[in-house]
């Protein structure tokens, strides 16, 4: 499951009291759905900067963090700060997959707001590491979100990591859960030469001109999309619509808020994408509706977990690139 809750739901009210929208967000829409995985994309409050000049400011970060484990049920993690002030955070189920004791890799640079990368495995294929990633891309600056895409593929590599030395041996899989901060291939139905987009700036952010000059036609960024693609990984809500006929999961997952409507309207940023092997795993996946609670809706996505068992054993053909954007 991917959830952006808005700056986290905001900040403590008054000490030791959880914002409403948290307790919406975490007691009402997400712990009656039990998932195993949460990649949460803006984690700002649950997380500090390891330089933050006040011991307070530090313990601060942690009543949120710690309550969530505890009405999920689930083990928690957390990306160290950068620039950005939206943290990235995860949340796993103990006894749905097995965990180290120490799980998480870090990245400390590059990144504008680093991934938080959980290493998980399932118990019935206890050899074949799982990297789950919770992914935050820049919403500025364009060619640092390529950059850091490219960046993400150095886990992705993983997948087919010792298939060079032997055929037999079996790779890791690799899913990254993110707001990417970018249209879709061929998904976007924006129009940025509308008058109604007045935001210029963020049209800078999320699109780019095809000719240069104070007349050039602007179209949507879409090189995350393209790369990820490029490299055998997969959008999960792709999959569900055209391998299960369920079309609703490309359902827009931000632009629907107030106050942005001069940013050119629905777009689908919010995007899970799976190796070409556990992408076939998928039964189902959908838009979950945060209205008043959040700027983006939450995206569920339900995996076999007979059909994974056998995609870890890599029993189905991986999906070739680009199959789910014929």
């Amino acid at each position: 499951m991917l959830m952006n809750l808005k700056n986290d739901g905001g900040p403590e009210p008054k000490r030791g009291v959880l914002p409403e929208r948290w307790l919406q967000a975490y007691e009402d829409v997400l712990a009656p759905l039990e998932p195993d995985v949460v990649a949460v994309t803006e984690f700002t409050h649950s997380q500090s900067r390891r330089i933050a000049p006040w011991a307070a400011d530090r313990r601060a970060a942690n009543p949120g963090f710690k309550a969530a484990q505890q009405v999920l049920h689930m083990r928690g993690f957390r990306a160290r700060m950068g620039q950005g002030r939206n943290p990235t955070g995860m949340f796993v189920r103990e006894g749905s997959f097995i965990l180290a004791q120490s799980p998480q890799r870090h990245f400390d640079r590059v990144y504008r707001t680093p991934p938080t990368h959980v290493v998980a495995r399932l118990p019935e294929v206890p050899h074949v590491p799982i990297n789950l990633l919770s992914h935050h891309a820049p919403y500025c600056n364009p060619l640092l979100n390529q950059l850091e895409a490219y960046e993400l593929t150095s886990v992705v590599d993983k997948v087919d990591a010792h298939r060079d030395i032997s055929p037999d041996l079996e790779g890791a899989a690799v899913w990254i859960l993110g707001d990417w901060n970018q249209e879709p291939w061929r998904q976007s139905d924006i129009d940025w030469n509308s008058p109604a987009v007045t935001d210029r700036v963020h049209r800078c952010h999320r699109a780019v001109k095809q000719s240069g000059g104070p007349n050039g036609l602007w179209v949507s960024r879409t090189g995350v999309d393209e790369l990820m693609m490029d490299a055998g990984m997969h959008d999960a809500c792709r999959f569900a619509a055209l391998h299960r006929g369920q079309h609703n999961a490309l359902d827009p997952t931000a632009g629907f808020a107030p106050g942005v409507a001069g940013q050119g309207g629905l777009c689908r940023i919010d995007r899970p994408y799976m190796d070409g092997f556990s992408v076939r795993a998928v039964e189902e996946a959908w838009v979950l509706d945060m209205t008043g609670i959040s700027d983006h809706h939450a995206v569920v996505i339900v995996l076999s977990r007979p059909r994974l068992v056998l995609a870890l054993h890599r029993e189905f053909p991986e999906l070739e690139p680009w199959e789910l954007a014929a």
